[in-house]
């Protein structure tokens, strides 16, 4: 493909269109394949050529896609995302006129997945020209991809094998990674709502059910369901490859926050294995119930965790590092009455200095209320009473 000639080459795609062959002409339209690096493809005016072989709408997808090679070679991707979304819009009405078949799938993937890597190039050289708002591109982008999800969303054909909605949580992923990057959480929930609903929900390839599930768990996550997002989460790590170590890491930066606040505590061999010694100290801190080491753990790795989007999440283990303080006071006195001063003392300890008497009842009482603590204060006698069967119910029950 290195040396192909542009009417070799539009032969190639119009013989691919002819013979329904998606894999193919995915091929000749991939920024993946070679023939983008093919100097007599990268051409500022091919559309008489295109024309001369190909019908419409394929004479002005291909016309786009070599305006678009020519503009990547020249490095400008405001012209690669201009022209990119000419491909994908002419590729989108051919696929809709497509009324039986599903054969040009691969194309969409291949189309749509390179529109949304050149919105995100094309941002980042807008935003070092201090032009455009931030997202804007990206935005823009995924207003095309809706379109492609609606067409492959609304074949509602008794036929499963040539749907179209085989596309669907391509797209659906594609657009995770767009809203996710935009700060546009809200919109992932009709998407969601639309797999939950699909027969095909789990038949769809395992690759693209990881990624899925991994954008579900941590959007989860951020609404404090750690149930569901450490279900969606523990999901994508299972069944991520196991050659995929940068993507398993990816998913345990979120997993491991979920696990920890519903009480299970990652192994130190774990954090060596995929290099996230930055949750070392924050297990051991919030196993034993300390909240000096738990607060020197936040603050020395404050930027990972903000980078990652965690820091808030691991602010919340706070909670139960109280817990588990208060449960280490409780097995200390051995007593099912324990003086509030005890639990004052052990806070002042953990250099918490500015806590009175009144605080530790309003964090007991959280702790009774969120089921931490099976027990009462008794205001009159200045006491914690706790229940004499399990009084600390495991987290993992509580949660």
């Amino acid at each position: 493909m290195a040396h192909v000639t542009i009417n070799q080459y539009l032969q190639q795609i119009y013989e691919a269109v002819d013979n329904r062959d998606g894999h193919a002409f995915s091929e000749l339209l991939s920024f993946k394949h070679p023939h983008v690096a093919n100097p007599r493809l990268q051409l500022v005016n091919p559309e008489e050529k295109c024309q001369q072989i190909l019908e419409p709408p394929y004479d002005e997808l291909v016309a786009a896609h070599l305006r678009c090679t020519y503009a990547v070679a020249n490095h400008d991707f405001m012209e690669a995302y201009k022209f990119q979304t000419i491909v994908v819009q002419s590729f989108l009405r051919a696929f809709q006129s497509h009324k039986e078949e599903n054969w040009a799938l691969p194309v969409m993937f291949s189309v749509t997945l390179d529109l949304r890597v050149f919105a995100n190039n094309a941002e980042k050289q807008l935003q070092k020209k201090g032009k455009g708002q931030p997202g804007e591109m990206l935005e823009k982008a995924a207003e095309h991809l809706m379109s492609g999800f609606r067409i492959c969303a609304s074949d509602n054909r008794a036929g499963i094998e040539d749907s179209k909605k085989w596309g669907m949580m391509f797209l659906i992923n594609q657009l995770f990674k767009i809203y996710f990057k935009i700060n546009k959480l809200h919109l992932c929930k009709p998407l969601i709502r639309a797999i939950d609903s699909s027969t095909l929900k789990n038949d769809y390839s395992t690759a693209q059910r990881v990624t899925y599930k991994y954008y579900v768990g941590r959007k989860a996550m951020f609404d404090s369901d750690f149930k569901t997002a450490e279900e969606c989460l523990s999901f994508s790590f299972r069944h991520c490859h196991r050659s995929s170590q940068k993507n398993k890491r990816m998913i345990l930066i979120y997993l491991l926050p979920v696990k920890m606040l519903l009480g299970h505590m990652p192994t130190l061999q774990l954090l060596r294995k995929y290099d996230l010694m930055q949750f070392a100290d924050v297990t051991k801190a919030v196993s034993e119930g300390n909240l000096l080491l738990l607060n020197e753990a936040l603050t020395r790795h404050e930027t990972f965790f903000i980078r990652c989007g965690i820091f808030l999440i691991l602010e919340k283990l706070k909670i139960i590092t109280y817990r588990n303080l208060f449960k280490r006071v409780y097995l200390l006195l051995k007593s099912h009455q324990l003086p509030l001063d005890c639990f004052l003392v052990a806070l002042r300890m953990m250099k918490v200095d500015d806590t009175d008497i009144e605080e530790v009842q309003c964090l007991l009482a959280n702790l009774i209320f969120m089921g931490h603590i099976k027990g009462y204060i008794s205001h009159q006698h200045q006491k914690l009473v706790v229940s004499k069967q399990n009084p600390f119910p495991a987290l993992s029950s509580v949660s």
